[in-house]
């Protein structure tokens, strides 16, 4: 079984899936990466300056490797999620998520391709019945696609139940910094009001039938506090933030055998 089709098999049963967000186009990391026995890499195209041919590189690296690559396109845009699909990207999250109809898009864009316009949208709503020949070569043509909403916001969480239930949606992606300023608690993620934003999101997207995941570049205790709440997929961290942590850690040991004053490095780079 190829990678993109284990990842979704995993996520139908509801099996735990570990990745983490790479920035670095180098061409080591995807070699790298592979030692650490990851299921997918997320690809955030929406804060990080990646152009269609770095991210059409990375991807074909990864999934060469047998690692699924999952993308965050800029906006909420089909088009954008076809391009990146096009590229090699086999999931495709939309940032920022408030409506039904723009998940509706999204299930259009990476489980429909290459339909689009009316015809598309008739099929999307049921207006227009797919005939059965057609619907195969179109479930064959997306097959291993993954279909995930990034749900980060006060909007979103009052229609959540109604988002959620589009047909096609395969998980969500909570974002802790976008959804904790937009209630007014800019990263205050122990706030009693935040946690119980996030333990709502998991639990209905959990009652979906969904799985779902939550991006954090803090300690490891965050990601499994979650997972014991229902996260199964688990973003973790950043290569950045990854390598500030370990490198503040060892010179500051160094340091300190050296009796040289510390440096308190932490890092506050936001995904």
């Amino acid at each position: 079984m190829n990678a993109p089709l284990d990842l979704i098999d995993k996520l139908k049963n509801g099996r735990n899936v570990y990745g983490t967000c790479i920035t670095s186009t180098g061409p080591m990391w995807p070699a790298a990466i592979k030692k650490s026995g990851l299921d997918f890499v997320f690809i955030d195209t929406e804060h990080i300056p990646l152009g269609r041919p770095e991210l059409a590189v990375l991807c074909q690296q990864f999934r060469s490797l047998g690692i699924v690559p999952i993308v965050r396109i800029p906006s909420p845009d089909p088009f954008m999620a076809c391009q990146a699909i096009d590229g090699g990207a086999a999931g495709i999250v939309a940032p920022y998520l408030e409506t039904p109809e723009q998940i509706l898009e999204l299930v259009g864009a990476t489980k429909f391709r290459p339909l689009k316009g009316k015809l598309l949208n008739d099929y999307l709503t049921g207006k227009t019945d797919m005939p059965a020949d057609f619907k195969k070569y179109v479930e064959g043509y997306n097959a291993g696609n993954v279909c995930i909403a990034n749900i980060e916001s006060v909007p979103a969480l009052e229609d959540l139940d109604q988002l959620l239930s589009v047909p096609g949606l395969d998980a969500v992606f909570i974002g802790p910094h976008d959804l904790s300023v937009s209630m007014g608690l800019p990263e205050q993620y122990d706030h009693p009001e935040f946690e119980k934003a996030v333990t709502h999101i998991i639990r209905t997207t959990r009652s979906k039938g969904l799985s779902i995941g939550i991006h954090f570049s803090m300690e490891a205790e965050r990601q499994i506090k979650w997972m014991k709440e229902g996260v199964n997929i688990v973003v973790h961290s950043f290569d950045i933030a990854l390598f500030l942590q370990k490198l503040n850690a060892d010179l500051n040991k160094i340091r300190k055998e050296a009796g040289d004053d510390l440096q308190q490095g932490k890092s506050s780079l936001i995904v």
